[in-house]
């Protein structure tokens, strides 16, 4: 739900915490409903230019790295050798944009149902769609629960699921058909990782993914915390969940030395970003 609660200022209000977020805007710049939802692109004072989907701020320039550096760098630093990737979702092209980073990484397949995404995005936020042409990529414009569970069996490496909330388009993404659909198309020893939400305002919606994922099949599980400043709370997670084996670390010289830049993400942040506070622990551990 959003609003302008006055010609400078938007603000998407999140009832069912009884928040609000706000950032001042100079502008809108775009305006287009596609076949799948509605998409504003708004310049604001402060934070680049934002997008925003069905009343949902999605990223803004200033702080987009934060979301989509955690999303790639953890989960391709704890796997030993990433090579094939898929995103589902991620039509804004910043997560594409860092897992080719990684040289082991040989291809990469985006699957985001909405077009329109993306071609905004490239119009708008130009620095996130820079890799887009890159050799290693695939970009499909369809259904991601599809292309899933028509998937080869064992044929990835890493499946990253850069969401919108479950809801919408989104919906179909947040349950254990989605994920047993991801286990099979794994090799044994890769791992999911999806966006997971607030652990402040969706907790319940967090444990539920958890056990969805457990039920699933994938026996181990780490839920990384950090800060996102346009989401409700300014807090959120992304879930990893690891197939036919446990959890060992990551490979912290490799992300000590890595030979990319990056605004948040290093060995420090990821190792960090796995301690939980005591509420987190009582409610997902049982």
């Amino acid at each position: 739900m959003s609003e302008l609660i006055s010609k400078q200022w938007f603000t998407e209000i999140f009832q069912p915490s009884g928040s609000a977020f706000s950032l001042q805007i100079h502008q809108k710049l775009a305006e287009v409903q596609s076949p799948f939802q509605h998409i504003e692109v708004y310049e604001t004072t402060d934070f680049g230019n934002m997008m925003v989907i069905d009343g949902v701020i999605m990223l803004s320039s200033r702080e987009n790295f934060l979301y989509h550096e955690m999303l790639s760098h953890p989960v391709l630093f704890t796997h030993p050798n990433p090579q094939q990737v898929v995103i589902i979702g991620g039509g804004d092209c910043g997560t594409l944009r860092e897992v080719l980073k990684h040289r082991s990484v040989q291809a990469v397949t985006q699957i985001d149902i909405d077009e329109q995404v993306t071609r905004m995005a490239e119009q708008y936020f130009p620095e996130l769609c820079a890799s887009n042409n890159d050799p290693r990529v695939t970009l499909l414009f369809d259904d991601g629960i599809k292309y899933m569970r028509e998937a080869a069996p064992e044929s990835l490496d890493v499946v990253i699921v850069d969401s919108t909330d479950p809801i919408g388009p989104g919906e179909g993404l947040f349950n254990r058909a989605f994920y047993q659909s991801c286990f099979h198309a794994l090799k044994p020893g890769g791992i999911l990782v999806q966006q997971s939400e607030s652990p402040l305002i969706h907790l319940e919606l967090l444990n539920a993914m958890r056990e969805a994922m457990k039920d699933a099949g994938f026996a181990a599980l780490q839920t990384l915390n950090f800060p996102q400043m346009v989401y409700p709370s300014g807090w959120w997670t992304c879930t990893l969940a690891r197939k036919g084996q446990p959890f060992d670390g990551f490979r912290r010289e490799d992300a000590d030395n890595a030979d990319f830049p990056t605004e948040y993400y290093n060995a420090d942040i990821h190792q960090a970003a796995m301690a939980w506070p005591n509420f987190m622990r009582r409610k997902l551990r049982g």
